[in-house]
Order: structure tokens, then sequence, then C-alpha cells
């Protein structure tokens, strides 16, 4: 799994979690980052809008509803 994989794997069992609770996942879990990769993680995965940002906390951001996939794909 490569950084953004593992940084959100950790965010998903976390649920509301800062940098320092990340990291302390990742390190019980044996996988090492720098800083600077755990922070370009969590911007990638701002930008794809996998994760949500409130304050210094992050979260997956919540799955949508049918209704709303529904109307997405036909545009409606």
């Amino acid at each position: 799994m490569d950084a953004k994989g593992w940084v959100k794997h950790a965010i998903e069992r976390l649920g509301w979690a800062g940098e320092r609770e990340i990291r302390r996942f990742l390190d019980e879990a044996g996988e090492e980052l720098s800083n600077k990769e755990l922070a370009d993680a969590l911007k990638a995965l701002l930008a794809e809008g996998a994760i949500e940002q409130k304050g210094e906390l992050y979260r997956v951001k919540p799955k949508t509803s049918a209704r709303e996939a529904f109307d997405r794909l036909f545009g409606e």
C-alpha cells in the first residue's frame, strides 16, 4: 500500500483524527512515514475528495445517498 492508502486506512479506522493520532496508528502498524509524506498524503486525499477536514481533524468523506448518486449519474 502506498502512503495515501495507509493514511486513508488510518483515518477510516480512527474516525475523526488529527495528524498526531494518524502518526501513532501508522507507527503501531509498523508503517513509517516522514512528516512530509504524511502532509503530502493528506493534501492529496483532500484534493481527491476522499477525506474532509474540520479544523485540525480529518475523516473519510461520508458516502452519498443512492438518490444523489442517481441524480449525478443522469444529470437531474
